[in-house]
């Protein structure tokens, strides 16, 4: 893809339905009497709840009901594993999770069942219960996860100057015909359980403080989320991405990959977390700066295109209403 399709590209990502999807997440919350500046902040990957010398976690995720029934295992194994993720993504490690299935018979139910019992066994997280019924007119699905942090990633505490770094499996496959990158199916559990590690230790060791799961949003609709939890901007470098060969461009930044992480770092430990993912062989890459400026832009090849003015629209209407003055990171 040239510099010259960078507008096309542009308009494509702002018109994006896992990008305009996030949008709903802002008049929920508004209802609720929700936002980024409350006891538990919300806008981030899971609830964050203080719990003695640390954090319980509790996050649950819906699905889309084509996604359950043209792909019912995998999307009981996503099920598990997304929620899996959010843990991830907030420094914590996952306890246990419990689901909500509808189907049109327990035959019906069956390899959606089959999917988070699978998924359970790989990550080694129980399923303790839940909600069924085998009698619905239409098959759906959502799944809940309760984790535990010692220190945590966030949305919120990404700042000025620190890099943005990308770390996604690319060692996977499209589930056709979804945006679904999987690469934890055919993995061993040995190896789930290290990938499993990684946000948790560079958290506790104290390398960085926030970061996001990529979810359907994409790498560029996940940076607009932290980059307006944190008050912040963001420049992405398409360029620098992750991507596995072959992959257009266009298609990759709409792919929801099922490990994959976006980190803002402070320079001082960007090579280290960089290390850290190499180690594991997950690709990454620092893709960007987070900027003071409350835009998030992308460049490729030297052209530069604004895909989200946070000051102009908000997106989840999750980040604080006044940018605060932060010192620029070291």
């Amino acid at each position: 893809m040239s510099a010259e399709q960078l507008p096309a590209l542009a308009a494509m990502l702002r018109d994006m339905r896992g990008i305009r999807a996030k949008e709903d997440i802002s008049s929920v919350a508004a209802r609720l009497g929700l936002g980024g500046a409350g006891a538990v902040p919300v806008g981030d990957d899971c609830a964050a709840i203080p719990d003695g010398d640390g954090y319980l976690l509790l996050a649950i995720e819906g699905f889309m009901n084509e996604f359950v029934a043209g792909d019912p295992w995998f999307a009981g194994w996503c099920g598990v594993m997304v929620n899996v993720s959010d843990i991830l993504a907030m420094g914590g490690r996952p306890i246990a999770v419990v689901d909500a299935i509808w189907a049109k018979g327990e035959a019906e139910a069956a390899p959606v069942l089959d999917g988070m019992r699978a998924a359970a066994e790989a990550f080694g997280v129980p399923i303790v219960g839940g909600h069924s019924n085998a009698r619905s007119a239409q098959g759906q699905l959502s799944v809940a996860i309760l984790g535990r942090a010692k220190k945590l990633l966030t949305s919120f505490d990404a700042r000025p100057g620190e890099a943005l770094i990308a770390a996604v499996d690319l060692d996977g496959r499209y589930r056709e015909p979804f945006n679904n990158f999987e690469a934890a199916t055919t993995t061993a559990p040995a190896r789930l359980k290290r990938l499993m590690e990684l946000l948790p230790s560079i958290a506790e060791d104290g390398l960085a403080q926030a970061a996001k799961d990529i979810s359907q949003g994409g790498i560029v609709g996940t940076t607009i989320m932290l980059a307006e939890c944190s008050g912040v901007g963001a420049k992405v470098d398409l360029g620098a991405i992750p991507r596995p060969e072959g992959i257009a461009l266009s298609r990759w930044l709409q792919t929801f990959p099922s490990y994959g992480y976006l980190l803002s770092v402070p320079e001082a430990h960007a090579e280290t977390v960089l290390a850290r993912f190499r180690r594991e062989n997950v690709s990454s890459a620092r893709i960007g700066t987070i900027t003071r400026e409350r835009r998030v832009t992308v460049s490729l090849d030297g052209a530069e295109e604004c895909i989200w003015d946070l000051d102009a629209a908000p997106l989840i209407g999750c980040g604080p209403g006044v940018p605060e003055q932060r010192e620029d990171a070291a």
